[in-house]
């Protein structure tokens, strides 16, 4: 019996609003620094083995992922997919489902609501993804596996 084949979803840390700039272009705010490296620990931990991360390009997303993947050694490939970005859970379904055979566990760092729409799509569950949340969803049975936000690191 192969693997299974598990999708983590995550939302893209607390992002800062206080430049003005684009919205593609916010990156992420003292909070979402500190939220993003609190999933790396998490991700070290519970994901080692992830054959590929899909980001959106989206500045806060993308760097939630270089700061969430830095306990992955070696990370995974990275492909940034522009169409991540603002997508419905439909469209990302369909990106989940083009990733091909030999993927069999996959992060994939977005935005809502597009998020939530794909995990209850997999799982007919309704889900809330805070910002940095995760849901990890088993996609063999299409079963929601874990959600949340990692916990907090120590403060120095």
């Amino acid at each position: 019996m192969s693997p299974q084949r598990l999708l983590v979803v995550m939302r893209h840390a607390k992002s800062d609003w206080s430049g003005g700039e684009p919205d593609r272009l916010r990156g992420l705010a003292d909070r979402g620094r500190r939220q993003a490296a609190e999933a790396g620990l998490w991700f070290a931990v519970n994901t080692p083995d992830l054959d590929v991360a899909v980001v959106s390009p989206a500045t806060r997303a993308a760097d939630t992922w270089e700061l969430a993947c830095f306990g992955l050694i070696p990370p995974p490939p990275v492909r940034l997919v522009d169409e991540v970005y603002a997508a419905t859970g439909a469209e990302l379904l369909d990106i989940v489902e083009g990733l091909g055979d030999d993927v069999r566990r996959a992060v994939l760092v977005g935005h809502n609501p597009g998020l939530e729409e794909l995990v209850e799509l997999l799982t007919g569950q309704s889900v809330t993804l805070k910002t940095s949340a995760i849901a990890v969803v088993d996609l063999d049975e299409r079963r929601l596996l874990a959600l949340g936000r990692p916990p907090p690191g120590p403060r120095s």
